[in-house]
């Protein structure tokens, strides 16, 4: 099955009408990918796994039957709210694609080459980016992501045994991670710096996301004098006019692109506002002091307004320096191509820390990403395969 067949069933899945996709974690949208993951592994007699926190493995294993030391690649299948269409899929698909030109070349691997899908790596359902690898090599305890919860109130645990995991089985699994010999993500670039096809990924930026949580009291808007107000809404507004300007000062970005608001009414005063920021950079410590800034300016400003707001840290990724040996590697089996950071967060930067990791990334034309208007030329995403492939066979020789 080509590459663009398999883009071609993928692509309706999830897509609202204005083209952005909802493919969030054991939705109706995003089961149907991994039902489509699982045929396409079917289809080619791979051997399928899906480990305890849902992460789904297709293999193909060589005639030896070894199934240690695999070189792993693939991507994720989940979406950001309203996002793209390439964002996680070109990673999977072209990793399918890869291995099809392999065999079509008559390539026989001495070591076991793997497809992933990993569960949640948008975090766009319950709020931790990157989920399934965090579990997978240990990053977060399962304590914590049986307590995770949606936006409807609905718990990790109850919604992965609803789908057929056993909560009390998430985790690290040794096994799997020591079948790993390394791991390579194929990636639409998420900015325009690439001014070539494809490139190789250097290090992911320090990186995280912070909740903070104003209270203050609801009453009626038009009949509450403003010396009488306690708006939640008040000091939000000046945090996020906050981010910008500390995130100016300090060479950062800070976002803030989800708020929940109680009761969530034209006429009437919140009582709660919650907010999420991201904020990321070259350097852990501005990264630090940009949310120092934030947070201490949500102080000031929701004590001024008689309001009270608690801040936690949700999760925080140190900078990632990929594999150098592995990167070298993968740059020279390609006969050089361009290096570049990256300020996006992928599954392959959380499994750094227990497997050698390398990236490539597939050029951008627009640098837009987490929207539908995200976008690779069909030639450029033909390369990202032909490129995979390459450094699939190199990898795979041992």
């Amino acid at each position: 099955m080509s590459f663009e067949e398999m883009w071609s069933e993928l692509l309706p899945i999830g897509r609202a009408t204005d083209g952005g996709y909802h493919r969030f974690t054991f939705t109706p949208s995003e089961l149907e990918c991994r039902a489509w993951f699982l045929d396409q592994a079917r289809r080619r007699g791979l051997t399928l796994e899906q480990d305890t926190n849902g992460n789904l493995f297709a293999w193909w294993l060589p005639e030896s039957g070894e199934r240690g030391d695999a070189v792993l690649t693939g991507s994720h299948l989940d979406s950001v709210p309203g996002g793209g269409a390439y964002d996680g899929p070109l990673g999977v698909i072209s990793a399918f694609a890869a291995i099809d030109r392999l065999r079509a070349a008559g390539v026989r691997p001495q070591r076991p080459i793997g497809v992933s899908a990993f569960a949640e790596e948008e975090g766009a359902r319950f709020g931790v980016a990157c989920l399934g690898s965090r579990l997978l090599s240990g990053a977060i305890t399962p304590e914590r992501a049986r307590g995770l919860s949606d936006g409807d109130g609905r718990s990790f645990a109850e919604v992965a045994a609803e789908n057929g995991l056993d909560p009390d089985a998430l985790g690290p699994d040794a096994d799997l991670l020591g079948r790993i010999g390394c791991y390579v993500e194929l990636h639409v670039e998420q900015g325009r710096a690439l001014r070539e096809p494809v490139g190789v990924a250097s290090s992911i930026v320090p990186h995280g996301r912070w909740r903070l949580d104003f209270a203050g009291e609801g009453n009626h808007a038009g009949t509450t004098l403003i010396t009488d107000r306690r708006d939640p809404m008040l000091p939000f507004a000046f945090a996020v006019i906050a981010a910008r300007q500390a995130a100016e000062r300090n060479g950062t970005v800070a976002t803030v692109g989800k708020v929940a608001v109680t009761p969530n009414g034209v006429n009437a005063i919140p009582s709660a506002v919650t907010a999420w920021l991201d904020s990321r950079g070259p350097f852990e410590g501005d990264v630090r002091r940009t949310v120092a800034e934030i947070m201490e300016a949500a102080r000031v400003a929701a004590e001024a307004h008689g309001v009270t707001v608690e801040m936690a840290e949700e999760s925080y990724t140190e900078i990632v320096d990929f594999n150098r040996d592995l990167r070298e590697r993968v740059v020279k089996s390609l006969g050089g191509v361009p290096v570049l950071p990256t300020g996006a967060g992928h599954d392959a930067g959380i499994l750094a820390s227990r497997v050698p990791t390398a990236m490539l990334f597939v050029r951008n034309p627009t640098g837009i990403s987490h929207d539908p208007a995200e976008f690779a030329e069909e030639e450029d995403c033909l390369h990202g395969v032909e490129a995979l492939a390459t450094v699939l066979k190199d990898l795979a020789r041992g």
